[in-house]
């Protein structure tokens, strides 16, 4: 049970059928939100919203589209009479191979999905903030925004790209009582790994458990983690939080320990 700390706000969360998103939502409902989950995957995005509830709703959505991302928030609207907290979540690793290798218009569906689709969420659910007085929103980057080597090369710099555009719109924003920030997953154990790989859920299990081997904290992350990174930031205890990254990794990025370094 949890302790109502999302008690009477609303929440769109995109890319929550599954994986991070999904946490995140079962988390805020936890915590009192009323969720809108968005997703391209209708069944999925169906099934999430029975099972977390009465205080939840699903609109297949694709982020890359203006015109249905305005539809999504004139949805939460409608169907819950305001828009607290829109959190950017969805995405995929996108486009991969060598400079040499990448396709252009690869290129270009990667940085929309990752890049375009935050941007378009942040324009969107503004207004609707704004005239209420506040709100939050929240994006989702990743450790590769920050630190190279942590993913597809167009995936690492559209995260980049995430990164400093809430930063940019957070002091924009700030004024209007808007707060931005970004959450930072590292190795989190969801069906993204499987689905970017082409590989089937055991295999999936078993990249897992190759990841926890080599992670500071013998594990790989959880959903969960990220989720409890996302309520801090979307609670009223980070009033006066904004234009920040919250790093969640379990130390993935930090580097390697002195005795691992063979200096002795």
């Amino acid at each position: 049970m949890g302790l109502g700390r999302l008690d009477g706000k609303v929440a769109i969360i995109t890319g929550a059928a599954s994986g991070i998103g999904r946490g995140v939502a079962e988390l805020f409902v936890e915590e009192g939100a009323r969720v809108v989950i968005a997703d391209i995957n209708e069944g999925a995005g169906i099934d999430a919203a029975s099972e977390l509830g009465e205080n939840v709703r699903f609109k297949k959505t694709d982020v890359t589209n203006t015109d249905e991302v305005k539809a999504l928030v004139d949805f939460a609207v409608s169907e819950f009479g305001r828009l607290d907290i829109m959190h950017n979540n969805a995405g995929a690793f996108g486009v991969r191979g060598s400079l040499l290798e990448i396709d252009e218009d690869a290129f270009d569906f990667t940085f929309k999905l990752l890049v375009k689709s935050v941007f378009l969420g942040m324009k969107h659910a503004t207004p609707v903030m704004k005239e209420q007085g506040g709100g939050v929103i929240l994006n989702t980057a990743s450790i590769s925004a920050t630190t190279p080597g942590y993913g597809p090369h167009v995936y690492q710099g559209a995260k980049a790209a995430v990164l400093q555009l809430s930063k940019t719109f957070a002091l924009e924003l700030a004024e209007m009582n808007i707060r931005v920030n970004c959450i930072s997953p590292g190795g989190v154990y969801t069906p993204l790994i499987g689905n970017a790989l082409g590989v089937d859920a055991e295999t999936t299990k078993q990249i897992a458990s190759g990841m926890a081997a080599i992670l500071p904290m013998n594990r790989a992350g959880t959903p969960l983690d990220i989720a409890r990174g996302a309520l801090f930031l979307c609670s009223d205890e980070a009033a006066y939080v904004t234009a920040q990254n919250l790093i969640v990794d379990g130390a993935e990025s930090t580097g390697k320990k002195y005795t691992e370094q063979g200096i002795h």
